[in-house]
Parts: C-alpha cells; structure tokens; sequence
C-alpha cells in the first residue's frame, strides 16, 4: 500500500480499515437495483456504503452495530467522501496516465486472491506443507533416454523400467539392480538409495510418486525430465524438524593410504581431546577444523534438515538427542567430522513457511502444472472453443515459410476475418493474434514448442485471463466493490494532494492570512520558566536534594548540574527545562508556583523544581505555532472544498434506500 492510499485511509477515518469486509447479503437477486443517492448525474448504490461501513463489523451480530449518530456521521463523510470522487472525475483526473499506472499495479494486486489461479496455488502450498510434516526414504533406479531418441527408443526404455520393476518384485534385490542398470552416476555408490527427503526436494513428479507409496512397495515407471525412474519407498516417518550442528572437519585424501591414516589418528586424537572436562570446543575447532569457512566461528553450520546434506552426515547429526552431545568421528567424502548439536526445532507453521514454499513451487514445475490447470478450468468455464482447420492452416503455414512473411500470405489467403477461437460465443480473429504477436509485449520463448504453437498458447492464455478479469468485474461484488475503492482512493488523494494539502503547506501568504484572522485560537496560556529533576535512583536523591534546595531558578542551573553528578553517574536522575504551560504540564500542575524550590513524589519518582519567571497568557507569534496553523489551514481548505462541491453538485438522497441500511445497521 503506498502513501497515498494511507492519506486516504487517514482522511476516511471513521471506516476502519480491513481487506475482507463482511457484507450483509440481501436476497435482491430479482430486484432492479435502486440508487441510494446521486450526485450529478451518477447513481449511487446502498452496497457500496454498506460495504465501507461493515469492515470490521458484523451488523448480524448486534453487539456490533453503531448508533444513530455514528450512522448519521458515517453517511455524511460518505456523501462528502463520493462529491470529491465526483469532482476528480469530471476535472479528469481519472484519465491521466499517471494514474491509469497506478491503478493498474494497484489492480493487479487486488485481483489475485480472486484468481482461479490463486485458489488451485493455495492448495499447492497446503499439499506441499502437508507433505513436510513427513519425511520418506526411498531408493530409485533411473534410466534416461539416448541423445535425439526416437519414439521408438522411449518406448524401448519404458519397457526396459516395466522388466526392471517385475524383477524387484519378484524377489531380486533392488539396490543391486539400482548398482548394475541406474543412469544415476550416483547409485555406483550409494546402490540408488536418496536416504530422507520431504516435499520440494524432488522434482515434482517424482514427488508426487514416492509419496503415493506404501512402505516396501515399487512404483510403476515415473517419467520426468531425467527419463524413467522406478521407485521404491523404504520408510515414512514424521518430520524431525530442522538441526543446528557444529563441525570439526579433517579431510582426506583418498587416493593417499598414507595420508588417509594419519587424518583418522589425527581425528581420533581431537575427539580424546573433546572427552575431557576441561576441553573448549571452539578452541579446538579454531585450531584443528579444516573447514576454512566455519573455523572461527566454533564450527557452526546452517540449519539442517533431513534430505539437505549428505546422507552419512546426516544420519549422524540427526542422531544426537542432547543439546552439547559430541558424535564420534563419522566418515564423508569430504573428509572425517566430529559433530556437536547445538539446538532443534519443529518444522515451522504454515503461515511462516508459506513465502519460502510459494517462492520454490513458482520457481519448479510445478508452476507450470498450474497454469495448465488454470487454462484448462477457464475453457470449461467460458466455453472456449477453437475453429481447428484455421489453426491448423496457419500453423503449416508458419512451418513452411519465414516467420516475417506469414502475415503477408495470410492477409493474401482472407484469412485475417476468420475466427481463431471464440470465448464465450464472440470470436477472436486472425488478425487479433498477428497484432498480438506485432506487438511484442510478451516474454515468449518456444523453447520445446514450435514459434507458432508458443504464441499461440499465450495468445490463448491472455484472452482467458482478460475474460476471467472481466467476469470479476461484472458478477464478483467483492471484487468489485474493492476494486472501486481503491480507484476512488487514488482520485480522492489526487483532488486533496492538489487542493488541500499540498496547497496548505506551499501557501506561505495564505497561512499567514488564516493566522491574522484567526489569532485568537493560538495564545499562549500561563506559563511559567522551570528546571525539574526526575530522579532514577535513590542513592544520589540526598546529595541532589541538598545542592538545590538553596538555588533558585537560573538559565545555567542545568549545567552545574550536569557538571557536578551526571559526569560520573549518568543516570542519576533526567533534567526538563524549558517555558511550560503549567496547567497542562504533568507535573508542574501539581506544584506550588509561589515556591521557587520544591520537592515532589509523582508516580513514584521524586521531582525537584525550580520555579523561575511567571508569564501571562498571550498570543503565539506565527512562527511558534506554523505547524499547528497549517494543520487548521488544512481542515478550513477541505471544509471550503466541500461547501463549494455541495453548491455545484445536486445530491438527491433515497430516503427508503437510506432507512433500509439504518435498519441494519443501527442498535435499536
């Protein structure tokens, strides 16, 4: 929300604020609408002053309804509120580009949570999260396809995954048969087996299998991006949550017994070491650890969770059960590590992990998945239909000649009038899709699909989504009363920024004018000059008391004060000093002004004060009061604004329309 949407949440104070009003639903679906007022020559409906009234309220519920006089303000701001709109309108405002750009960026957030798209990503999420409650163990064996594989090749390795998948059922081991046919370069070591993982660690498809399985039970062939994989799930478990471990890492050299030998004594050496009651971890892990990156800092890792490191460092870290256990060196193939749990969590609650689940399902394909949903669901929806032997002419067409100068032939051929696709009954033209694609303004890469078959599909996905907007529009009464909202926000700010506020503070003669004319509101009341003492502790309040008590008021007292105990004990007490209103002054209206040294207890603190000179009420000068002129300067200009709209503008109010919301919204 920018700042001006907040001017005019601040200027439309007695509506409080909420995204999600509660409207009272009333059965007039056979009804024609009737005006609740108009001004000029525009009807004005009940549902839209209702709706501003109701946020944060449910008139259903009669504890919450407003008396007769809050209704009577409300309906008066409303008035006023809908004059100012009125005059944006007709001054133009409205048709600026700058704020047709920004209420584009407003609507474009405003629009989302009524998307198809929103509520088939939110079930997304939910499943993702769901899924994160739990962690599945499970081994594959992944077969790819050739480089420029034919149809032929596919099948041939999808059959390859059948026969591989009917032997591990039949009783061979699966792990060897991972070891001996799995594309994976990994299952030469670790015989396939992924150890833990949750949700959004795998490609999705893969995903969605491992978790459609029973323990012990082998997947049908899975296909992804990476070819066939069989599946077998292992083990489910819940979720252990997230681990914060401290390392000592020794590496090794493999391919170097010799040197292998000595980093497992030297390993050994450090973990004896770690045993003694006496030993300091992190002195030990700055001088031994091998890891340049976490050395110095105690060895101190990220938080883990299952299926993020390798697995023979997790299983061992995931084992330590008390916050300062030690693990015995574990071997990786980084090298050897000593481990230390440093703490654990749960896994976090669902509104903490929405952002980062949100950020990871748009960035796979699971997004993609998505959209085809999203497409699919609005062509059922606003009866998409395509005229197949055009697309299909225009498609060879594209495949047979220069993409520049299909166009041409086509405008040559007449097919620029036929219709492509309809939505709705009304057809889309071939000509509406070549301005689409001349225009440019999409970010379209073919990438797998032809030219015409990627342009096409977001020609397809534009016109869906352009009509789904416009159904909001016509038949969602949130939508668009929201919508309507924010639009009238951003005009009422732009009238009031011109003819109110920023007129109130770059009119320098006009606030002196308002300031002559009406000096008598800005007067000083009595006043009187003051030192007092707060004290914070009560071991210097004597030693204080005695320093003051025979000195009277004077400009430089709060220096030998300051000069004489602050210099040492800084927080001995506070000083204010300064020219007071007395009456309004917490606690100088508490004290004697005829008693020019005085002690006081107030809200448990001992005052000292100083009483020095008494001032009579007097008028402010302009400079001492600007900011309070311009403020008055400020409501006068919107009072003189208003009066001015409800001389130009005939307001004719429905007094029926007017009493059915008193009805329901007023305590009787």
């Amino acid at each position: 929300m920018n700042k001006k949407y907040i001017w005019y949440s601040i200027f439309f104070l007695a509506f409080s604020c909420s995204p999600k009003p509660t409207i009272v639903k009333e059965d007039t679906a056979q009804e024609i609408p009737v005006p609740l007022m108009t001004i000029g020559n525009e009807d004005i409906f009940a549902d839209e002053f209702l709706y501003l009234l109701s946020k944060n309220r449910q008139f259903q519920d009669k504890s919450e309804k407003i008396s007769p006089e809050e209704f009577e303000e409300n309906f008066e701001l409303f008035i006023n509120y809908k004059l100012k709109v009125k005059e944006a309108e007709n001054l133009g405002l409205d048709t600026l580009e700058e704020f047709k750009r920004e209420f584009e960026i407003f609507k474009e957030d405003l629009i989302k949570p009524f998307l198809i798209k929103n509520s088939l990503q939110e079930g997304e999420l939910m499943k993702a999260y769901n899924r994160m409650k739990e962690v599945v163990k499970a081994s594959h064996i992944l077969l790819q396809f050739p480089n420029n594989s034919s149809r032929e090749d596919t099948i041939a390795v999808f059959r390859m995954a059948q026969k591989l998948k009917a032997e591990a059922e039949a009783g061979a081991d699966f792990n060897e048969l991972a070891e001996k046919y799995s594309d994976d370069p990994s299952a030469k070591d670790n015989k396939g087996s992924l150890g833990y993982f949750t949700a959004l660690q795998m490609v999705h498809q893969f995903e969605d299998a491992a978790y459609s399985l029973q323990i012990g039970q082998i997947s049908d062939p899975v296909l992804t991006n990476f070819g066939y994989h069989i599946i077998k799930l292992e083990d489910r478990k819940p979720n252990p949550g997230e681990i914060r471990v401290s390392h000592i890492l020794i590496r090794t050299q493999e391919e170097d017994p010799i040197a292998e030998e000595r980093s497992l004594r030297k390993v050994g050496d450090i973990y004896t070491e770690l045993q003694k009651p006496e030993s300091n971890w992190e002195e030990v892990c700055s001088l031994f650890s091998e890891d340049m990156g976490s050395k110095n800092s105690g060895g101190l890792l990220p938080w883990l969770s299952l299926g993020s490191v390798i697995p023979e460092f997790e299983r061992v870290a995931f084992s330590l059960t008390e916050i300062g256990e030690i693990s015995p060196p574990v071997k990786t193939p980084y090298g050897y590590h000593i481990i230390r749990l440093e703490d654990r969590r749960p896994i976090s609650s669902y509104e903490e992990m929405e952002p980062v689940i949100k950020s990871r399902i748009l960035r796979d394909s699971r997004s993609t998945l998505i959209q085809s949903q999203v497409v699919a669901i609005q062509k059922s929806r606003y009866s998409f239909e395509e005229n197949e032997p055009v697309i299909h002419e225009i498609q060879n067409l594209y495949a047979q000649h220069p993409i520049n100068d299909v166009p041409k032939i086509i405008d040559s051929m007449n097919l620029s009038d036929s219709t492509i696709f309809s939505i709705q009954e009304k057809g889309t033209s071939v000509i509406d899709f070549m301005d689409f694609i001349q225009a440019g303004k999409q970010n379209v890469r073919p990438g797998m699909q032809s030219y015409f078959e990627a342009w096409y599909d977001k020609f397809v996905e534009i016109s869906l989504s352009n009509e789904e907007e416009k159904d909001l529009m016509e038949n969602n009464k949130e939508y668009k009363l929201l919508l309507n909202e924010y639009r009238d926000g951003i005009l009422l700010f732009s009238l009031m920024n011109e003819n109110v506020w920023q007129k109130a503070l770059m009119d320098s003669v006009g606030q002196v004018e308002f300031y002559e004319e009406n000096k008598d509101k800005y007067t000083w009341k009595q006043r009187v000059r003051a030192l007092i003492v707060t004290m914070g502790n009560e071991e210097s309040t004597a030693s204080v008391r005695r320093f003051l008590s025979d000195k009277k008021y004077r400009p430089d007292l709060s220096d030998r004060l300051e000069n004489t105990f602050l210099l040492n004990n800084p927080l001995a007490f506070v000083m204010e000093e300064g020219l007071f209103e007395w009456e309004s002054h917490p606690v100088l209206q508490k004290a004697d002004l005829n008693k020019s040294f005085q002690e006081l207890k107030f809200n448990e603190k001992i005052h000292f004060i100083l009483i020095g000179e008494k001032l009579a009420p007097e008028p402010k000068k302009f400079a001492e009061t600007r900011g309070k002129v311009i403020q008055d300067y400020q409501q006068f200009l919107d009072e003189k604004l208003i009066a001015s709209l409800k001389e130009n503008y005939i307001i004719r109010i429905n007094e029926d329309e007017k009493q059915k919301l008193y009805d329901i919204a007023v305590e009787k």
